[in-house]
């Protein structure tokens, strides 16, 4: 789960990262209120989840609160990057002597943390990366051992820190690695961390990626949700604990396991270019188990697209056998009755499928076409959903 600005800002108070003094509001009254309440000039920030916001004219300077109440009328509305801004940060602004950089994130690809830290911080740091790599630091953290003070030392005269900020630095690495830590994240970013004319080091702007695998160990975690853009057929299908990613395509997906699903995904895109461009509308894994409750839930979270017009199911039977999924399947599409009204295909294979093909052909529901491969089935399913 990605974080707003504000919420990342909010985090790391909570952990001693330094930032500075901020309210969030959705309107420009709220706006004005809230820089009267900081006092002295603010920034007026757009809080939507991607970045480029102050490119887009998503951040702006406000030397009072009416000017924060004129800049918040400017960006509440605007639309960045296909995201609606329905809030702003109004915060403290800084007297910037320097603009740096700070990175930690989950290095999936080597199975450990990474640190990112330059002095080249600010808008152009994605530039940064690619024409000067050298400017940016990259230090392998260790999960057992992780940030130490030594480590942090490390790390900060690897990306050439100045001398007079590198013991605070040291401290924000140490603190950040504790919000990393404790709230179970896997991208802590600040990117400006400042030093202020003053000689102080400030977090300005944060972004954290929660671990929603983690959620169980963090209750806190679910009022930092955004309700309003979850899309729907995703918070229901969580609600019942499938593992459901809307798509943008015709053909609903249903199949155990996260290796076959994918494939299934693939193999259908492939099928739908000769009818269409038909597509996958959504990626389904009903895990190992596909007893009847589960084909049901599933399926009525794939019957309630509007968008699909046919549904392929993709089972290959191992600890759970072809015959208890078609009972599944056939008991299912009974629970759901009148709510299921499209073309279903099913490829079944695998333990006991000689028997899930004759529960299935005994069934004889209408809207049930058995395929014996899997490309077969995927061809048919983009066939129905075409026409």
């Amino acid at each position: 789960m990605d974080l707003f600005e504000y919420q990342a800002r909010d985090l790391f108070e909570k952990h001693g990262v330094p930032v500075l003094a901020a309210a969030i509001a959705t309107t420009p009254d709220e706006a004005q209120a809230a820089a009267t309440a900081i006092g002295g000039r603010v920034v007026v920030k757009a809080q939507v989840k991607t970045g480029g916001r102050g490119k887009a004219g998503g951040v702006k300077l406000a030397e009072n609160p009416a000017d924060a109440r004129a800049c918040a009328n400017s960006i509440l509305g605007m639309d960045i990057k296909g995201h609606t801004v329905g809030t702003v940060m109004i915060a403290a602004a800084a007297p910037i002597e320097a603009e740096y950089y700070l990175a930690i994130l989950l290095d999936r690809s080597n199975r450990s943390f990474l640190v990112m830290a330059s002095v080249s911080g600010g808008m152009d740091i994605e530039e940064v990366a690619h024409t000067a790599p050298e400017k940016l630091a990259k230090i392998a953290v260790s999960a057992v051992d992780g940030i130490s003070p030594a480590k942090a030392k490390e790390i900060v005269e690897a990306a050439k820190f100045p001398i007079d900020v590198a013991d605070q630095v040291a401290d924000v690495l140490l603190k950040l690695w504790d919000v990393f830590q404790s709230e179970d994240a896997t991208l802590v970013e600040v990117n400006p961390l400042v030093k202020t004319k003053d000689g102080r080091v400030i977090a300005l702007d944060g972004k954290i990626t929660l671990d929603d695998n983690a959620e169980f160990r963090q209750p806190d975690h679910g009022a930092l949700v955004d309700h309003a853009a979850t899309n729907v057929l995703e918070a229901a299908a969580k609600e019942k604990n499938l593992n459901y990613v809307k798509l943008d395509g015709e053909v609903g997906i249903i199949g155990n396991g996260a290796g076959l699903v994918m494939s299934t995904l693939d193999v259908v895109a492939y099928a739908g270019a000769k009818y269409g461009g038909v597509r996958p509308a959504n990626f389904l894994d009903i895990g190992g188990g596909a007893s009847a409750q589960i084909m049901a839930d599933g399926l009525s979270i794939i019957l309630g697209d509007p968008d699909v017009k046919s549904v392929f199911v993709n089972v290959f039977g191992g600890i759970t056998s072809c015959d208890a999924v078609a009972t599944g399947i056939v008991q299912a599409l009974e629970l759901l009755g009148p709510k299921a009204t499209k073309p279903i295909v099913v490829r079944l294979d695998g333990n006991n499928v000689a028997e899930g093909r004759a529960i299935l052909a005994k069934a004889a529901h209408p809207l049930i076409e058995s395929a014996e491969t899997m490309d077969g089935a995927a061809d048919r399913a983009a066939e129905l959903a075409a026409k």
